[in-house]
């Protein structure tokens, strides 16, 4: 069927408004990448996880390559920081197991921020997201507190996804002194990031 010029025009205008649309929902990818350092010492929350968990902490990614940001990993995203910040509870590890430092999965609905990380780092990766490109981090907030957040490796820079929050941040947007997160060619290694002052949060030489 043959359309009108004024037809045309009016699918024309409404193409391009849904272009600009997209546009401007999408964030503005210019995070950065941070920069690390050697290798350093390993969190004793993440060392004894690692005990109970051999098998997750000896995976060395084939895929060493930031992950390609597009609007679906950034619903990705910013989907399962909402979902596993809502499903869990907070609580501290000595009220949920009795004593300090325990990292694990919040299989039991509670946990504080390692146990975020772990999960939303599980979720990623059973989407088929490289562990390469989702790392444990361990900052220093604003009051000097240790937190551990997750880092996600792209193409468009390093964000955050944090329990804190359910918005998605560049990781220089977020105020945290970063210390140190997990080698992205090695899940059992750390590496420094920017110098970081002693650890708040324990660790093993």
């Amino acid at each position: 069927m043959n359309s009108s010029p004024m037809a045309r025009m009016l699918r024309l205008c409404a193409v391009a408004g849904m272009a600009i649309s997209a546009h401007w929902a999408a964030p503005a990818w210019a995070a950065g990448a941070m920069t690390t350092g050697g290798l350093t010492s390993q969190p004793i929350g993440h060392y004894d996880f690692c005990k109970a968990n051999a098998s997750e902490c000896n995976i060395r990614p084939a895929n060493l390559a930031p992950a390609t940001m597009t609007n679906s990993l950034w619903r990705k995203l910013t989907g399962v920081t909402a979902r596993v910040n809502a499903a869990v509870k907070p609580l501290s590890d000595l009220d949920n197991y009795g004593k300090d430092e325990v990292w694990t999965y919040p299989d039991n609905g509670f946990g504080d921020c390692e146990d975020y990380v772990l999960e939303k780092r599980r979720e990623l990766y059973r989407t088929g997201m490289s562990l390469a490109d989702l790392l444990i981090t361990v900052v220093r907030k604003p009051d000097g507190e240790g937190h551990s957040v997750l880092t996600v490796r792209t193409d468009k820079g390093d964000y955050v996804l944090d329990n804190l929050t359910d918005k998605v941040k560049a990781w220089d947007e977020t105020g945290y002194r970063y210390l140190k997160r997990q080698a992205i060619d090695n899940t059992g290694r750390w590496v420094s990031i920017r110098d970081g002052q002693q650890v708040l949060v324990g660790s093993v030489q």
